[in-house]
C-alpha cells in the first residue's frame, strides 16, 4: 500500500469511527431536513461539500502532509463537546443537544482530514469543509428569530410594493390591508426553505464562478434581501391576482405551489448577478496581470 493510499484509508476509517459513534446525530438530523423545511437545504450540504473536494482531488493529493498536533486538537475538541453533550443531555433540549452533537462532528471530519492529509490541503479545501458546518440544525430559537425577520422583511417589501403602484395599503405588524383585503404574513409566508437553498446555491456558485473574495462576499449578502424581495414580491402578485382577477388565487394552487416561480426569478437575478461579477472579475485579473 502507498503511502497516500495509506493516508486516504485512515482518513476514512477516521470518518467510519465517527458515524459508528455518532450515527444517532446524523440520522436525526437527516430525519429533520426531511421532515421540516427549515432544514430542507441540510441534504445537499454533504454531497455537494464532497463533489467539491473531488473535483480538486488530484491538486490536493499532491499536498498530503499528516498534521497529528493540529488534526489532534481538532479531535479533542470534538470528543469534549460531544461528552458535554452526552453528560448534560437531561438539562438539555434535544434541538440544542442536536446542534452541539453535530457540531461535534462536523469538527471530528475536518480534524481527521487536516490530520490524514494535512493543514496545507486543508487550507485548499476550506470552502468545501466550513460548509460542512451547514449541515448543522439551529435550534429552534434560532430558527424562529429568523422566520421572524422574514416575515417582517417580506411584509415590508410587499408593503413597497404596493406603495410603489400606487394601491392604498395600511400595516400593522404583519397585516397588510388594501382595498378588499386583509393578508396576514403568516410564518409560511417566511419562504424560510426558499431561502435557505437560495442562500446555499449562491455560496456555492460564488465560490465556483468568482476570484474576488470581496466579489463572493457581495453576492453572498445580496442573496439574503433578494430571498424577502421575493417573498414580497409573491405577496403582491397573490393578493393583486386576488382582488383584481379571481378570489381563488388567494387559496387555490397558485397560492400553495406557486413558490418555485418566485424562487425561479430570484434566481435568474442572482446568475445575473454573478455573471456581472463574473466579468468584472475577469477585467480585474487581466488588469493586474498587466
Amino acid at each position: 500500500m502507498t503511502r497516500f493510499s495509506r493516508l486516504q484509508a485512515g482518513l476514512a476509517l477516521l470518518w467510519a469511527l465517527s458515524l459508528l459513534v455518532g450515527w444517532r446525530p446524523f440520522v436525526d438530523t437527516l430525519v429533520l431536513s426531511s421532515r421540516d423545511q427549515a432544514y430542507t437545504h441540510i441534504l445537499l450540504i454533504l454531497p455537494i461539500s464532497a463533489a467539491l473536494i473531488t473535483q480538486e482531488w488530484r491538486v490536493l493529493r499532491t499536498m498530503f502532509a499528516p498534521s497529528v498536533l493540529a488534526g489532534s486538537l481538532f479531535l479533542a475538541v470534538s470528543a469534549v463537546a460531544a461528552g458535554f453533550a452526552s453528560v448534560w443531555s437531561a438539562s438539555l433540549p434535544f434541538d440544542v443537544q442536536l446542534t452541539i452533537k453535530m457540531s461535534a462532528l462536523v469538527v471530528w471530519w475536518i480534524g481527521a482530514f487536516v490530520l490524514c492529509l494535512g493543514s496545507r490541503t486543508a487550507k485548499l479545501a476550506l470552502f468545501p469543509l466550513l460548509m460542512l458546518f451547514c449541515m448543522v440544525p439551529l435550534p429552534n430559537v434560532a430558527v424562529d428569530w429568523i422566520v421572524v425577520l422574514l416575515q417582517q422583511g417580506s411584509a415590508w417589501s410587499a408593503r413597497a410594493l404596493f406603495v410603489v403602484f400606487g394601491i392604498p395599503i395600511a400595516q400593522d405588524g404583519f397585516l397588510l390591508t388594501i382595498p378588499g383585503l386583509t393578508v396576514q404574513v403568516a410564518q409560511e409566508c417566511s419562504s424560510i426553505r426558499s431561502s435557505s437553498m437560495l442562500l446555499v446555491t449562491t455560496l456555492v456558485l460564488a465560490q465556483v464562478l468568482l476570484i474576488s473574495p470581496w466579489r463572493k462576499i457581495l453576492a453572498v449578502s445580496i442573496a439574503v434581501p433578494l430571498s424577502i424581495a421575493k417573498n414580497g414580491l409573491r405577496i403582491f402578485v397573490i393578493a393583486m391576482l386576488g382582488t383584481r382577477v379571481d378570489p381563488g388565487y388567494l387559496t387555490g394552487r397558485f397560492h400553495h405551489q406557486g413558490g418555485i416561480i418566485f424562487f425561479s426569478i430570484a434566481l435568474t437575478c442572482m446568475f445575473a448577478l454573478l455573471w456581472l461579477l463574473r466579468r468584472g472579475d475577469g477585467i480585474s485579473q487581466e488588469m493586474r496581470a498587466n
